[in-house]
């Protein structure tokens, strides 16, 4: 099997080389963000969005060096990676992880930002047009919310959980519920949901992620002239929607064909599929 190539603060080395001590603040307290993106075309898709998002992350946690990850680098390190593992010419998944340099226990000794970037070919997408997802409420955990809920972080344990849940029952997604028990978000998504002609999606102040594709499936909206309601949402709402979707940059638009007994149709979600084939931002072109 060939080897498999990552970008380590800048060397390029076999994925399997030990890049971590016991006292790295990635290890120990998750002390770290990062970026999920796709690969597309010969280009990173919405680049502009994800960087804005990382910058904005890595103001809010005292980070060091936010510029030096501007769209140029970003770029030339991806395609120098997606290079060297033969896969320029593919669908990849990208991986952009940023996290705070340096020891200290919970106060740490620097705020310089160190980097390790990795790709790998997109993975055949789970459902297609016709056949949607089936889905699940996970209610285990809840996720708390606050001014650091819509980053995306390396702490990931509610995730974890919700994780192994979806794995023990063979679901395709579940939703995962915040503090106060309304819809947040899924587990590797942000979700939509259509009812009486109205398209609804959990408020950032909800603790969902801030995600790319949200945003790029609101502004869709805006143009299609349908309505976007950002909203505390009760996960009720399941059992009567019209139809479900989850977002996410590197799957898109993936329709919910299911929860339970419940089926849902994939009219809006259609054509959101359609037309984010053809959309970009003038800031792109």
């Amino acid at each position: 099997m060939p080897t498999h190539f990552i970008n380590n603060n800048g060397a390029i080395v076999p994925q399997d080389t030990a890049i971590l001590d016991v006292d790295s603040r990635a290890f120990r307290y998750g002390d770290g963000i990062f970026e999920t993106m796709l690969w597309k075309d010969g280009d990173i898709r919405f680049l502009d969005l994800h960087l804005e998002r990382l910058h904005e992350s890595m103001e809010m946690l005292h980070f060091d060096d936010k510029d030096q990850f501007d769209n140029y680098f970003v770029r030339t390190k991806v395609e120098e990676l997606l290079r060297k593992n033969n896969m320029v010419g593919q669908q990849a998944r990208v991986r952009l992880i940023v996290y705070r340099e340096g020891g200290g226990l919970y106060s740490p000794e620097t705020n310089k930002a160190g980097y390790i970037i990795q790709v790998d070919r997109k993975p055949e997408t789970l459902r297609d047009k016709k056949t949607g997802l089936i889905i699940d409420i996970y209610s285990e955990y809840k996720k708390s919310y606050s001014e650091l809920s819509k980053i995306k972080s390396n702490n990931a344990l509610i995730y974890v959980m919700a994780g192994l849940f979806k794995k023990k029952n063979a679901f395709d997604e579940v939703l995962i519920l915040n503090q106060s028990g309304n819809l947040c978000e899924a587990l590797a998504s942000n979700i939509f949901v259509y009812y009486d002609k109205v398209l609804y999606t959990p408020a950032i102040s909800e603790g969902c992620i801030a995600g790319v594709m949200r945003r790029v499936v609101m502004d869709m909206a805006q143009e299609q002239g349908i309505e976007v309601v950002e909203a505390e949402i009760k996960p009720e709402i399941v059992k009567v929607a019209d139809e479900i979707f989850c977002t996410n940059a590197v799957e898109g638009i993936q329709w919910v064909m299911g929860y339970k007994h419940k089926r849902y149709f994939n009219k809006i979600s259609r054509i959101f599929q359609e037309r984010l084939m053809t959309w970009s931002y003038e800031v792109e072109e």
